[in-house]
């Protein structure tokens, strides 16, 4: 039903779990993609992107079927039926290292040899929508296909610590174990299953549903009754041979080579069927119980679990949204939005605008030029307003005088320049490259239009100017200054 303005009852939103990201958020998202981008790139990782919907094969073939992502919490439907009848059981992907390596496998990528790849992207998982967890999230990652020595697993270790340096973000620890082999995992697996069948009426509901399909991640239990039981579990470490040791201890040796400081946690381990050998996983205190912003490890059977050729490989997932929120608690301003806000008033002057922000732009300026909204253009002063919320750095005020003048009014406006609040008459043909000088130049001790080739301006600069900067006109009656 709709109600007598013809509207819905009820107001659309988002699904619960899957969130906007608004303008306000979006220099924090920027700046941690670009962050992404130049890290992987300083390791010699390439981007990959894969399809947002995979077969549901891929995921409970990689994954395994006994596990939580596939068992309740993938989007997975049967769509529509071609031609001939037959309908395709797709999923939206809940992660993205399986799809990772189906595209590797697909286009042959390992022909060439081993690959360096990052990815970063949505994800969707149905949970319970809580702090630092979503329906709908983001993931950074990094996949090393075709490396089989422990270097490699120290070299993304480190990419991820690089990025967490890059970005500010202390307070972080690292803690690392080897899980070994199928063939010693299958013998640890028995003797656990003994040991936890042994100790049955201990477990939870929940262990005890994972007993026979997955008792690894019984190990990993929350529930503060079973810590004990855990505790005295048997170890994977003691069914490890001496190729697994060996190349822990290559991990361990890279990693103090590199000053990085880790704990070797023996119930640190992965519940996916298609990991080996190395795991890691970097924590913070920061977030409750989703502490975890990143993990990973060694992946060796996946490759050809899908279908390729045995191939070893070695990868990370960061939580995005679990990093934005350290950030958010670490970041001091906002990032500003541009470096000059366009201000005018009057026909001649409107068209004169848009051809200045164009010519700026060109020259790699972030410009916004003020439009008219549905009240119209708005005051000069109304638009100095827009201006200073803008986080430029300077104002390009273009009125009637300036206009027939062939000049601009140049003022400053914030980000710490010595000269905040001045403001200079600049020849239309000057202009660039005095506004290129002054943000490529000016420091917190420097004029931002030293040196730049200006007219000098006066106490009746403009109309325009003079509504626009009021507390610039009271302090106008000092002798003009004329800019070198």
């Amino acid at each position: 039903m709709t109600g007598t303005n013809d509207r819905p009852d009820t107001q659309l939103r988002a699904v619960k779990g899957m969130n906007d990201v608004l303008p306000a958020d979006a220099a924090l998202w920027e700046r941690f993609e670009e962050a992404v981008a130049s890290v992987s790139r300083a390791y010699g990782y390439r981007r990959i992107r894969t399809p947002i919907v995979e077969h549901v094969s891929l995921f409970s073939r990689g994954i395994g079927e006994v596990t939580d992502i596939v068992e309740k919490e993938m989007y997975a439907w049967e769509d529509k039926a071609d031609k001939d009848g037959r309908r395709e059981h797709l999923a939206l992907r809940p992660e993205s290292t399986a799809s990772v390596v189906r595209a590797s496998i697909e286009h042959n990528l390992l022909y060439d040899g081993p690959q360096r790849l990052w990815y970063l992207g949505p994800m969707f998982r149905r949970e319970r929508p809580q702090r630092g967890r979503t329906r709908q999230f983001h993931q950074f990652g990094v996949e090393a296909l075709g490396f089989a020595g422990p270097d490699v697993d120290a070299e993304v270790v480190l990419l991820a610590k690089r990025l967490f340096d890059d970005l500010g973000i202390g307070d972080l620890r690292l803690e690392i174990n080897s899980i070994g082999q199928p063939a010693e995992r299958a013998r640890h697996r028995v003797a656990l299953i003994d040991y936890l069948e042994a100790n049955e009426q201990l477990l939870d509901d929940d262990a005890k549903r994972r007993l026979h399909g997955n008792p690894l991640r019984i190990l990993d239990t929350k529930n503060p009754h079973m810590q004990a039981l855990v505790e005295a579990a048997p170890r994977i470490e003691d069914f490890l041979d001496s190729e697994s040791l060996a190349h822990f201890e290559g991990v361990k040796a890279r990693l103090d080579d590199a000053g990085v400081a880790y704990r070797v946690n023996p119930r640190l381990v992965r519940g996916l069927d298609y990991y080996n050998l190395t795991v890691f996983e970097w924590i913070t205190d920061s977030l409750g119980a989703q502490g975890t912003v990143c993990g990973g490890g060694r992946y060796d059977p996946l490759v050809e679990i899908l279908g390729g050729k045995a191939a070893p490989a070695c990868g990370f997932a960061i939580g995005m949204e679990r990093i934005l929120e350290l950030l958010r608690a670490t970041e001091a301003a906002t990032t500003p939005s541009c470096d000059v806000y366009v201000v005018h008033r009057g026909d001649a002057a409107s068209r004169l605008a848009m051809r200045v922000a164009e010519g700026l732009r060109t020259v790699g300026l972030d410009v916004v030029l003020h439009c008219a909204t549905a009240a119209g253009i708005g005051s000069f002063k109304s638009q100095m307003k827009r201006a200073d919320g803008s986080g430029a750095a300077f104002a390009v005020i273009l009125g009637d005088e300036e206009v027939a003048a062939n000049q601009a009014t140049v003022r400053t406006l914030g980000r710490d320049l010595a000269g905040s609040g001045t403001q200079r008459r600049v020849a239309l043909d000057a202009l660039t490259v005095t506004l290129v000088d002054a943000l490529v130049g000016a420091g917190e001790d420097d004029d931002p239009f030293d040196g730049a080739t200006t007219e000098a301006t006066d106490e009746a600069t403009t109309e325009a100017t003079t509504e626009a900067t009021t507390e610039a006109a009271k302090d106008a009656a000092e002798p003009p200054l004329t800019l070198h």
